[in-house]
């Protein structure tokens, strides 16, 4: 599971399903994982049109605590979570000088952010909520982002994958109906295009799994 989130699996994941529960689409060309601080929030994560990297407004995306070359960004969020948002009004945009919320140049951007994200103690509430009240923290409304397998190497014909955060594939969040979703790349599966190279990045067929794989992948991913 750790090197899942080295690889970017298990935020591919998790943006997928947050795109799906809240009506956020993912990017056409996938997750950047731009590296940034805390305070590099809103001037990174904004629209390119507006001088930063998103494609378009209202989508996902997850930022590196490391540089390019493996050095370390000071401040950053490896352990925290954040939102950035555009102030919809000149009110809006006002209070956020106001109440120096950190902006970007224009001070039309802002983020909120949490140098903490307590999944251990977290997902238990998450647990007893949906038990207890029949109340889920987050469920699908729509299917927008899916999480495609890429070959992170050359993989030979029925050669198996292995998984989340193994040698073989990495999932870039993607728009829905990419073939050879990394939910199903595990051991029961093979790869069956003929060799590809992992540099094109182009997406191989994986063969289907028994019903009873599909099902649980369905649930995990």
């Amino acid at each position: 599971m750790f090197c899942s989130f080295l690889d970017g699996t298990k935020s591919a994941i998790e943006m997928a399903a947050v795109a799906n529960a809240t009506g956020l689409s993912p990017q056409s060309a996938g997750l950047q994982f731009p590296a940034s601080s805390r305070n590099q929030l809103a001037k990174i994560l904004k629209p390119r049109t507006a001088g930063g990297i998103l494609t378009e407004k209202g989508t996902v995306e997850v930022v590196s605590s490391l540089y390019r070359d493996g050095s370390p960004v000071a401040d950053d969020l490896r352990w925290g979570v954040y939102v950035t948002y555009q102030g919809s009004t000149d009110y809006v945009t006002q209070c956020f000088h106001e109440y120096e919320i950190q902006t970007d140049s224009s001070g039309h951007y802002a983020a909120l952010y949490r140098d903490q994200h307590l999944i251990g103690l977290e997902l238990g509430v998450s647990v007893a909520s949906v038990a207890l009240r029949n109340e889920p923290t987050g469920s699908p409304t729509a299917f927008l982002g899916d999480v495609a397998a890429i070959a992170k190497r050359n993989i030979k014909v029925n050669e198996r994958l292995d998984g989340e955060g193994g040698y073989t594939v990495w999932p870039p969040d993607s728009k829905s109906g990419e073939p050879g979703t990394a939910g199903l790349a595990d051991r029961s599966c093979k790869w069956r295009n003929r060799q590809q190279s992992y540099r094109t990045r182009r997406t191989g067929t994986l063969r289907r799994c028994p019903a009873t794989c599909r099902s649980r992948h369905r649930q995990t991913a």
